[in-house]
C-alpha cells in the first residue's frame, strides 16, 4: 500500500500481533481501516484479502490459514505446513507493504483462497 496511514497502520499491527497474539477486537477494526485504504488505491485483490481475513478472524478469534509455500506439492511427501497464527499474519501484512512485487500478490491470492476453502 502506497499511503502512509496505511503503511502504519500495518506495521502497528504486525507489531500488536508480536506482543499480544491475534486478538480479534483489536485487529479487525484496524483491518477494516486498511480495507478503506485498499479500496481507495483500487487494489482488487487486497481488498477481498483484507476482508476475508477479518471475517476470519472474527469468526474464529485466530488466524488459521498457513503461509503459502513456494514448493509445489508432491503427491507422495509429507507437508509439515504448520506456521502459528502469528507468524502467518505477520507474513500476510509484509504483504501489503509491497503489492508492486508480483510474488506478493500471488501470495495475496493463496491466502484469499485458503480463507474461501477454510
Amino acid at each position: 500500500m502506497e499511503n502512509s496511514n496505511a503503511q502504519k497502520i500495518i506495521k502497528a499491527l504486525q507489531a500488536e500481533v508480536i506482543s499480544n497474539g491475534i486478538v480479534a477486537k483489536t485487529i479487525v477494526p484496524e483491518l477494516k481501516k486498511l480495507r478503506e485504504f485498499a479500496l481507495l488505491e483500487e487494489k482488487p485483490v487486497l481488498v477481498k484479502a483484507l476482508r476475508l481475513a477479518y471475517e476470519h478472524i472474527d469468526e474464529n478469534d485466530d488466524f488459521l490459514v498457513n503461509i503459502p509455500t513456494d514448493e509445489p506439492i508432491e503427491e507422495d511427501s509429507e507437508i509439515n505446513n504448520e506456521n502459528s497464527s502469528t507468524e502467518s499474519f505477520t507474513y500476510f501484512m509484509s504483504l501489503m507493504l509491497d503489492l508492486e512485487n508480483k510474488h506478493n500478490l500471488a501470495d495475496l491470492k493463496e491466502y484469499n483462497q485458503q480463507f474461501q476453502q477454510f
